[in-house]
């Protein structure tokens, strides 16, 4: 299947988010709902967001006790997602804990390494050797431990892609078409087209859409650089 595009829906409230998905009905089919939206308007906005026709990846990133990510699962499943984030890094025990509690229709994404780490950024918090290293290591756990999917950057997809079974799904944020400043907190990118290459089944683009005069136009572009590749 072609590399998908994920509208990362990361703005302050509904109101704001609001035309957004109207531009780009019908061209885009995923929208990430991260922290700030959940937190802002809880799963009624997750409803909201499916009755519109998108397919939902909700970002959370769960990390926490075994037992609490196993319930937390268990309660996001009766929501309509298709996929769902939780910390590599907590562990296999959760991850599997995790899996365990998830229905067959959602994919869970380990989280390897936030494109907003660089090696130094590791580094401080305890993490020896390169970022590579350290989602090599974790995208291993998080797929012994059945996740279905991985979150890791761009950088590190082509490794990813030799590395896990074709079954797994790489999901690749810190996306920037050609052109764009990326002078924000994300370190490790690419263009969407070099996404697609490096072997992502998704990419997730946020402010080049979401600050785009014309939202659509926008995501129509990062579309066709997907094609291109």
């Amino acid at each position: 299947m072609p590399c998908q595009l994920i509208l990362a829906l990361d703005l302050p409230n509904r109101a704001v988010a609001a035309p957004v998905l109207r531009q780009v009905s019908g061209r885009v089919a995923w929208v990430k709902i991260g922290l700030q939206m959940f937190t802002a308007h809880g799963p009624d906005y997750v409803r909201e967001v499916a009755d519109q026709g998108f397919k939902v990846f909700l970002d959370l990133k769960l990390h926490d006790i075994p037992h609490t990510v196993a319930r937390a699962v268990e309660s996001l499943s009766v929501l309509p997602i298709g996929m769902l984030t939780l910390h590599a890094s907590g562990g296999r025990e959760m991850v599997a804990a995790a899996k365990k509690a998830a229905p067959s229709s959602l994919t869970l994404l380990g989280v390897t390494v936030l494109t907003s780490f660089d090696a130094a950024g590791l580094a401080e918090t305890g993490v020896p050797g390169s970022p590579e290293e350290q989602v090599r290591r974790l995208a291993r756990l998080a797929v012994e431990a059945g996740a279905g999917g991985l979150v890791c950057s761009p950088l590190e997809a082509a490794m990813l892609r030799a590395l896990v079974p074709a079954r797994i799904q790489l999901v690749i944020p810190g996306i920037r078409p050609a052109g764009t400043e990326h002078n924000d907190d994300q370190k490790r990118v690419l263009t969407p087209a070099g996404a697609a290459k490096a072997g992502a089944d998704f990419i997730v683009v946020g402010r080049p859409i979401l600050q785009s005069p014309d939202p659509a136009a926008t995501a129509a572009a990062v579309l066709a650089d997907l094609a291109s590749a």
